[in-house]
């Protein structure tokens, strides 16, 4: 049957509420209005970005549709869309780039302000939603809502990748692997012969240590309270693993210790205040670079000693490894598949969609660098 034009009706995962179960349900889907997109989902991975949705930590809208971290088919466009069309293989992206506002146009910015993260409306450009259940509207998820079998997103919040890439595995190439991968070789420009301290060893710590790793850094510290991570993460490159919680002094202390004057690059993918201010104290005082990665809770600040700011050390944001979205993304396919980069192992799990419970729990129990759900 033909559905370009239709409602579609197709299985979504939704959360009715803050900190409850995700319910498969049967979903509405309209079509794309002008400047949007419908996507056939293909695979989704399960980011710490869902988690902190679903357990409140970053305020939303619900009942909502949650995951951006998606690949998929375009089914169909809404007028105007001209970048993509029906059949073409693409990745929804959680920070789009609609190439016009000052954040766009500044060759230094990527955090577009059509973005829908910080706040978050759970709505469509025009202020409306595309989902329905029940008769009830659902929010979306950053404008991406991957957990779905069809989904409508934003032509700005879409790129076009090779037609020949492998869907079950390049979804992480919308957010993983930019996010973390991309934090150290595009955003910190890790050095060969470099010190790096990671702290959280979870989908987006991986990435990080994969790409210090591929950058030539000399020593990888990697910091994690979950010490079952520990050997997968040594796989991966990390040189010396520390658990906070079975330290006598405090972990910054330690990794100054071990390094003699604190580490060249420290990254932050757990989005914890205290974390936080552990990275930057991991930093060498004069030309340590200190990402944050990791996303905080609403309301927390960060507060660091005013005294020690002149020394010249570097304190830094970073949002999917500071690439521009649209542009360069599709790039990071290319180099996975000429294998320039190898991400692959940050796969630990592939589930189908209706074990999606399943892929949540390995998930919060940490035994998972990355569940993809394929659709």
């Amino acid at each position: 049957m033909s559905t370009p034009g239709k409602t579609i009706t197709c299985r979504a995962a939704i959360a009715w509420a803050t900190n409850s179960p995700l319910s498969i349900e049967d979903v509405q889907v309209e079509p794309p209005k002008a400047g949007e997109v419908r996507i056939k989902m293909t695979s989704s991975g399960i980011c710490g970005s869902d988690h902190h949705v679903l357990k409140g930590s970053l305020p939303v809208n619900f009942p909502l549709i949650p995951g951006h971290e998606g690949a998929g088919i375009v089914e169909s466009v809404g007028k105007g869309v001209n970048s993509v069309k029906p059949g073409d293989k693409v990745l929804t992206l959680i920070i789009p780039q609609c190439r016009e506002c000052s954040s766009c146009l500044n060759p230094e910015g990527n955090f577009c302000e059509k973005q829908d993260v910080l706040p978050s409306s759970g709505l469509m450009l025009d202020g409306t939603s595309r989902f329905t259940c029940k008769g009830e509207k659902i929010y979306h998820s950053f404008r991406t809502s991957t957990f779905t079998e069809y989904t409508v997103v934003p032509e700005i919040a879409v790129a076009k990748i090779d037609s020949s890439a492998p869907m079950d595995k390049v979804c992480i190439l919308s957010c993983e692997v930019p996010t973390g991968y991309g934090a150290a070789v595009h955003a910190a420009k890790v050095s060969p012969g470099s010190t790096c301290v990671v702290f959280g060893l979870g989908g987006i710590g991986s990435a990080i240590v994969v790409a210090c790793k591929a950058s030539g850094a000399s020593r990888i510290i990697g910091v994690d309270i979950n010490e079952e991570k520990f050997p997968r993460a040594k796989a991966l490159g990390v040189t010396d693993c520390l658990n906070p919680q079975r330290l006598e002094k405090p972990v910054q202390q330690v990794v100054r210790e071990m390094t003699g004057t604190g580490v060249d690059f420290a990254f932050e993918a757990i989005g914890l205040p205290d974390t936080m201010l552990a990275a930057w104290e991991s930093c060498h005082l004069s030309h340590g670079v200190c990402l944050i990665v990791g996303v905080a809770p609403a309301d927390t600040q960060l507060s660091l000693d005013a005294t020690k700011l002149i020394s010249g050390r570097t304190l830094k944001g970073v949002c999917l490894g500071d690439y521009k979205t649209r542009d360069c993304i599709p790039q990071l396919v290319t180099d996975y598949m000429q294998n320039k980069i190898n991400v692959n192992p940050l796969i630990t799990h592939q589930l189908p969609f209706d074990q999606l419970h399943k892929a949540l729990d390995l998930y919060q129990d940490g035994k998972a660098i990355r569940c993809v759900l394929l659709f």
